[in-house]
């Protein structure tokens, strides 16, 4: 199913109103949608490179908005409709770690989020769930957003068709790793946060409860 998902949705690129479609995508992954909308944002500033950064910002724009519905249904949602999308995305057990570090870091996680694994829908939902404070939450979301689309409509512009090759031959393999790399991110999240021993030693502790 991911490998249908993922070519149904690289095939928007061509589509008359591919920006359309990379706003609806960027919303969606936002908040419930498995494939992330950085390759179809790739190949649309490979074919008009002079409009990549329009492109990375209408990417931006929409995935904070769906970010805010990740939020709302984590808010008002999360025993029926959270609690479903988590399981079917794979991160059950690793939403007792997200509202661990969120209720530690805060806007923070969400920021440095950008250089880490941590998939934006889960901590969208987590926040939410956690009640975390609404503007904090935009503001670091339109940062984190901002630098991930950023960062991938540069890398396309340099190194072209090569990234998409690497992404088609190991779609399945690298979807695995990212979700293995989950809690690793956040623990790269308390080094850059400088956050102590404590913390680690309580999030540790919520995983093994989620495993368990």
């Amino acid at each position: 199913m991911l490998r249908s998902l993922y070519d149904w949705t690289m095939a928007k690129a061509a589509h008359p109103h591919a920006v359309w479609w990379l706003a609806m995508f960027s919303f969606v992954e936002a908040s419930f949608f498995p494939i992330p909308p950085h390759p179809l944002l790739g190949l649309m500033c490979l074919a008009e490179p002079k409009k990549a950064v329009k492109f990375a910002a209408i990417a931006t724009f929409a995935s904070v908005l769906g970010g805010l519905l990740g939020y709302a249904i984590g808010w008002g949602l999360y025993d029926t409709v959270g609690t479903q999308l988590l399981g079917w995305l794979g991160m059950t057990e690793s939403f007792p770690v997200a509202a661990c570090y969120l209720r530690e870091y805060g806007a923070e996680i969400i920021m440095i989020k950008g250089a880490t694994p941590i998939p934006f829908k889960l901590l969208t939902i987590t926040a939410g769930f956690i009640h975390m404070a609404l503007v904090p939450f935009i503001l670091a979301s339109i940062v984190s957003r901002s630098i991930s689309f950023m960062i991938v409509g540069v890398l396309f512009r340099l190194f072209g068709a090569s990234i998409k090759r690497f992404i088609d031959e190991y779609l399945g393999t690298a979807t695995a790793i990212f979700l293995a790399l989950v809690v690793g991110g956040f623990l790269a999240i308390t080094l850059l946060g400088g956050g102590g021993e404590q913390t680690r030693e309580r999030c540790a502790v919520a995983a093994a409860a989620s495993a368990g």
